[in-house]
């Protein structure tokens, strides 16, 4: 049974950072593409960054680029999202996600092609 477990949330002030972790169990990251999703209180899921399944192309949703970076280490089967510059805005639940098929997906933006999600970790951001 693959598993994901994020750790690394926390409260952070304006302008701090944060690096959380999302840890597999089951099956190897290498191979897969994955994904950070994150949500707000009162707000649907959205996209916030994600890694293609050979680890060279990433991606960013607009708010976070140059600032949030994805990285992936396969030896550990775990995959990061340092977090920098955080702002109020970045308050929210942040979830890695990991789709069963191996290779590329469709689009990494889009929640459908990921089947496994973890719990999530909460990121709060004082300003």
């Amino acid at each position: 049974q693959v598993q994901l477990v994020e750790s690394g949330g926390g409260l952070v002030q304006a302008g701090g950072s944060l690096r959380l972790s999302c840890a597999a169990s089951g099956r190897t990251f290498s191979g897969y593409a994955v994904g950070w999703f994150r949500q707000a209180p009162g707000k649907e899921r959205e996209f916030v960054a994600a890694m293609d399944w050979t680890g060279w192309i990433t991606d960013y949703t607009d708010s976070v680029k140059g600032r949030f970076t994805i990285s992936r280490d396969n030896a550990k089967n775990t995959v990061y999202l340092q977090m920098n510059k955080l702002k109020p805005e970045d308050t929210a639940v942040y979830s890695c996600a990991a789709p069963k098929r191996a290779g590329a997906i469709a689009t990494m933006r889009n929640e459908d092609p990921y089947d496994y999600w973890g719990q999530g970790t909460q990121v709060t951001v004082s300003s």
